[in-house]
């Protein structure tokens, strides 16, 4: 399969969950939630390396987490930058320069799975820059900042984003390197894409998939982890 590398953006304060430090080491199913992010990219034959970027007070839980797990693909464990648009910058130059198919994943989103990964990657092999999504269910609509109803959103034409991502390096380096400069910041990576006006692909989903960022987030996590054991 693809040598392809990962990026793995975990140095978001996690204010939501108020635990009082990094959501990322909070325990799901008695393993880390970092833990069952890597885990899944460890064990992929499509991937050979993986940067965690943390922040500069969380590098030395991620050392020893990486440590305790015996995860073999991690080439690095960097610092973050203010925001995560940095962060990932930062992730994509401690790649290998062989490296050029590279993978954006959320730390707090343990519940991917190497099927769904998989897939992913095959079905994005030609485009070189694509995302994955999900149908919204509910009914969207535009306000504005007084509260205001402006209009209802096509729901058929909205989808959820999520991560991973997969961008071709050399695509990726120069939205990163042209947003610098510009001073813009985008709300994900595939957003700096559509600034520079290249075109993402965007694929098929898991509903699974959710980002653990509030307590709930972590219940709900811990009951699909237990239904997939049973």
């Amino acid at each position: 399969m693809a040598n392809i590398g990962i990026v793995i953006p975990a140095a978001g304060q996690g204010k939501r969950m108020g635990a009082g430090y990094n959501k990322q080491f909070l325990t799901l199913m008695g393993r880390p939630i970092l833990a069952h992010t890597v885990g899944l990219f460890e064990e992929s034959n499509a991937v050979s390396e993986i940067v965690i970027v943390g922040a500069e007070g969380d590098l030395s839980v991620i050392e020893e987490l990486v440590h305790s797990q015996r995860f073999n693909k991690i080439v690095a464990i960097c610092k973050g930058g203010v925001f995560r648009q940095d962060s990932v910058r930062a992730g994509v130059r401690a790649l290998s320069t062989t490296i050029q198919r590279i993978v954006v994943h959320d730390g707090a989103r343990p519940l991917l799975t190497l099927q769904a990964f998989h897939k992913f990657i095959d079905e994005t092999q030609e485009y070189p820059a694509a995302i994955m999504g999900v149908a919204v269910k509910d009914t969207i609509k535009k306000i504005d900042i007084a509260g205001n109803v402006l209009e209802t959103l096509p729901r058929e034409l909205l989808r959820a984003v999520q991560t991973p991502q997969i961008f071709d390096r050399g695509i990726l380096e120069d939205a990163h390197d042209r947003a610098a400069s510009a001073g813009y910041y985008g709300t994900d990576d595939a957003s700096l894409l559509e600034w520079m006006g290249h075109p993402v692909q965007m694929v098929e989903g898991m509903q699974e998939n959710i980002k653990v960022t509030t307590p709930e987030d972590l219940w709900l996590a811990e009951r699909i982890l237990a239904t997939r054991e049973t």
